[in-house]
């Protein structure tokens, strides 16, 4: 009698266990499938802001490249150059800090051409190098954000941003000197 109460308890034991991993197994593949769906939404969702601002970042990479093949950023670069030297600032990084504007990427193409020219350490390398971690792709960035929420009024962002930009360029050319 006893051997068949142990028996029945080692079956309960059993069920008991085989129970609590069933449902552990039907909550972790419950809140897996919620995340999935969550995941699935936002994909949806972030497509959906993709295909929003396309246009816009079509034609924001068009333009810088129009501006260097077409000569636009050495006519500006000339017009800024004398400006430039008064204050200090070295004009072989104009082209830089204005294509930094619009686009990163073709900035670090800028940015490597200026490597190949002076060399990475040499302060018109290094003054780069510190100016790209201390501006933003202002119109780049107002455009995907603004775009994406639906804002088309900017007030003071732009203002504002450039301002921000232009002292994070000085920013970089006294750190340079500073430390360099």
């Amino acid at each position: 009698m006893k051997q068949a109460i142990k028996e029945i308890n080692n079956k309960l034991e059993n069920y008991k266990a085989a129970l609590e991993k069933s449902f552990l197994y039907f909550m972790l593949y419950s809140f897996l499938g919620w995340i999935y769906e969550v995941f699935l939404e936002g994909a949806k969702e972030g497509l959906q802001t993709v295909l929003d601002i396309l246009p816009t970042l079509i034609g924001l990479m068009m333009a810088v490249e129009v501006m260097r093949a077409g000569g636009l950023l050495d006519i500006l670069v000339r017009l800024i150059r004398p400006a430039a030297e008064a204050v200090g600032f070295p004009a072989e990084l104009a082209p830089l800090s204005l294509v930094r504007l619009f686009s990163s990427s073709a900035a670090t193409g800028l940015l490597t051409d200026l490597f190949a020219k002076y060399g990475p350490d040499s302060f018109l390398g290094r003054t780069a190098s510190v100016m790209m971690s201390c501006t933003e792709t202002v119109f780049y960035t107002m455009s995907l954000y603004f775009l994406s929420v639906g804002i088309r009024k900017t007030r003071y962002t732009l203002p504002c941003a450039l301002l921000a930009n232009l002292v994070g360029i000085f920013a970089a050319v006294a750190l340079v000197r500073l430390v360099f």
